[in-house]
């Protein structure tokens, strides 16, 4: 059984400032104005050896005016359900409240171990002050700062202490990530409930929703994966609040750390500008890349739609012309399952290796067929291929003359690496060099 501590309270008591220093990284973005953090956010951490997850949530209140209150008191409540042991934590700045001893209440529901902690406790003032929350008569008040650290060690040293396990360090070591990115409202969270079959993140018709990357277990087709949703990628010149900024570099980190890209096209929108500077982005990162066209439900078709409005987009992102594009919906289920088995294609694409005697056997007789055209009179001859050891596909060819092979040739090459290997939805790189 895993170990797993969730973070709860009311809005802005510094639930995720407490999860950032757990896990040692600024993974939830953290703000003075309440409700930043929505979604659950899961993290590792560790303490004497003792390994645990972390989940961060978002603050838990009944009657505000906040239109995600429902969804975040959901995505808290399936938080509670998941945690071997709670931390309730509770302001000293601002005292015992109202919400504090309602959500009390909901918290001793859920019959798992609580640690409550006052934090914001930065003076022993504010410390001894914390006794006020004894009132709450759920057992010792630890008092500490998260923003700089002091009293948590008390706090962590009684937390491992009913640990059922050691656990594991982190048990997403080495598992391939595939990241859901694309321009915000475009079906993305939707995507990633629908495949986990729950909640996983809140969704409302409202853009930008989702504003941390979250990461989420898939077990599909005999593979492990993560899934990690991300807030809509807008426009530099778009994003206006510093939030949202966080939101987007989240997003953006989330992309770099994946190993393929599931793109989200709004069907009702086509492709834009955005989506494709997102494409092209994954493609310089060498990520594998599917495009899924949502909401295709919501498009009047006849039999040659399909044809072309792939057309369409194929034009606007060449010579970006490997990509596999999937027509589906997440909201009737259409087509789904059949993007996560192209993801997994692709991811097996990016991670193949081709044996040495395979390659040259195939490609040594197109490149005599068709050779390299000669440059200021000398002759180009290849004579070898190999596959380099990268991230991605990657091919050395030996020659006499590197530096004469032209760009024209070189995509030649490609396209018959392609055609006779099956590089679908996968950037390929190609090397030159002296024989």
């Amino acid at each position: 059984m895993a170990n797993i501590i969730a973070i709860v309270g009311r809005p802005n008591v510094g639930k995720s400032t407490f999860f950032n220093r757990l896990v040692e990284q600024r993974q939830a973005i953290m703000d003075d104005m309440p409700g930043v953090t929505r979604d659950r956010h899961y993290g590792y951490a560790q303490w004497t050896n003792k390994f645990f997850t972390v989940i961060d949530t978002g603050g838990y209140v009944v009657g505000s005016s906040d239109k995600f209150e429902s969804g975040i008191r959901r995505q808290v409540e399936i938080a509670l359900e998941e945690a071997t042991a709670v931390i309730f934590m509770v302001d000293c700045k601002d005292g015992l409240t109202g919400y504090d001893k309602e959500f009390a209440q909901i918290v001793r529901k859920s019959k798992k171990p609580v640690f409550l902690v006052a934090n914001k406790a930065d003076t022993t003032t504010k410390a001894h002050e914390a006794v006020e929350f004894y009132e709450l008569n759920m057992g010792e008040v630890y008092t500490m700062s998260a923003e700089n650290g002091s009293g948590t060690g008390e706090l962590l040293d009684d937390l491992v202490k009913i640990f059922p396990s050691e656990d594991v360090e982190d048990p997403d070591a080495g598992i391939p990530k595939i990241a859901i990115v694309g321009r915000p409202n475009a079906g993305k969270s939707s995507l990633l409930n629908v495949l986990l079959g729950n909640e996983r993140s809140i969704v409302t018709e409202e853009a930008g929703t989702t504003r941390d990357a979250i990461h989420s277990r898939y077990k599909m087709f005999g593979k492990d994966f993560i899934l990690i949703d991300t807030a809509g990628i807008r426009k530099k010149s778009k994003v206006t609040e510093d939030i949202e900024f966080y939101s987007v570099l989240r997003s953006l980190r989330a992309l770099e750390e994946s190993d393929v890209c599931i793109v989200v096209v709004d069907a009702e929108r086509g492709l834009e500008s955005q989506d494709i500077n997102i494409i092209v982005l994954a493609q310089k990162q060498s990520k594998g890349i599917v495009i899924m066209v949502n909401k295709w439900d919501l498009i009047e078709k006849d039999t040659k739609t399909a044809d072309t409005f792939k057309k369409d987009m194929m034009e606007k992102l060449a010579p970006i012309t490997y990509l596999p594009i999937i027509f589906a919906s997440a909201t009737t289920k259409q087509r789904i399952f059949q993007v996560m088995e192209k993801a997994v294609a692709v991811f097996e694409n990016k991670t193949k290796r081709i044996p040495t005697s395979e390659l040259n056997d195939a490609m040594l007789p197109e490149i005599v067929h068709y050779p390299p055209p000669g440059m200021k009179g000398k002759h180009i001859q290849i004579k070898y291929i190999t596959q380099v050891k990268a991230h991605s596909p990657a091919f050395a060819f030996f020659c006499n003359l590197p530096q004469y092979i032209q760009e024209s040739y070189q995509r030649f090459l490609e396209n018959r690496l392609r055609e006779k290997f099956d590089f679908e939805g996968v950037p390929i790189r190609l090397f030159f060099r002296k024989k």
